[in-house]
Formats: C-alpha cells, sequence, structure tokens
C-alpha cells in the first residue's frame, strides 16, 4: 500500500495546476485499486480541508460534499473511517473546525474522557472542555 500526501490529494481533486494534476491523477488512476488502495490518514484530511478553506474559499457545504466522496472511494484505503466520518458529521452540525472535531472523535476513541482546550469553540463540542486560567 502506498500513503498519499495532501498535496497530491489536492491537485487530484482540484486539477489546478497542469503539470502536478496530470502526474496525480495518472498515479492514482494507474496505482490505486481495490485490491492495492492509496492509504489516506486523517491528518491528511484535515490539512486538505484547511487547504481548500484558506487558498480556495470553498464553504463548509463544498468541503463536505469532498470528504464525503474521498470516504466512498473503494480505490482509497482511509485510517478510521468512522472517526472521520463522526468528524465530518460534526464539522457540518456545529460549524466549528473539521480538525477539532477530529481531534475530540479520535481522543474519545482512544479512551480519553474529553479533551482539554484553550479554544472557546472547540469547547464547545462534544468530547471536550475548556481550560480556564
Amino acid at each position: 500500500m502506498i500513503g498519499i500526501d495532501t498535496n497530491v490529494l489536492v491537485r487530484y481533486i482540484l486539477q489546478d495546476d497542469k503539470k502536478q494534476s496530470q502526474q496525480s491523477t495518472r498515479f492514482i488512476e494507474s496505482h490505486c485499486s481495490d485490491e492495492e488502495p492509496a492509504f489516506i490518514n486523517g491528518v491528511t484530511i484535515c490539512e486538505l480541508v484547511w487547504v481548500l478553506e484558506s487558498a480556495y474559499d470553498y464553504s463548509h457545504q463544498d468541503i463536505a460534499k469532498v470528504i464525503e466522496c474521498i470516504l466512498g472511494i473503494r480505490q482509497f484505503h482511509i485510517h478510521q473511517p468512522e472517526i472521520l466520518w463522526q468528524a465530518l458529521h460534526g464539522y457540518q452540525k456545529d460549524g466549528a473546525d473539521f480538525a477539532d472535531n477530529y481531534i475530540g472523535y479520535l481522543n474519545y476513541a482512544n479512551h480519553c474522557q474529553h479533551t482539554i482546550t484553550f479554544d472557546k469553540k472547540a469547547a464547545k463540542l462534544t468530547h471536550f472542555k475548556l481550560l480556564e486560567c
């Protein structure tokens, strides 16, 4: 199995750089199959969300569609997809950062009672508690 970095995934999805987009597409379409899927982890998805929000001004709704699509591609082996689905649902429902949702659900899945944060917005999420001075 081969892992895919965020920049390769971005070029494949957005087709925004002619040379790199062609290379990404060629690689994914020729090397990623049901039998030999590419590995995509949660950090890659978090980075993808950040790139789509900050560099391309994608809306929450459009980003959610991209993530849903990625999670459904059989040629991708998604690490802990259930946690990413939970993070996606939280992102859609709460409007909070995808990464914060992912951190909260990942920590909870690893038996944390909650996640301590100084981020007041994140503290409103399930599985977070505000650390006050």
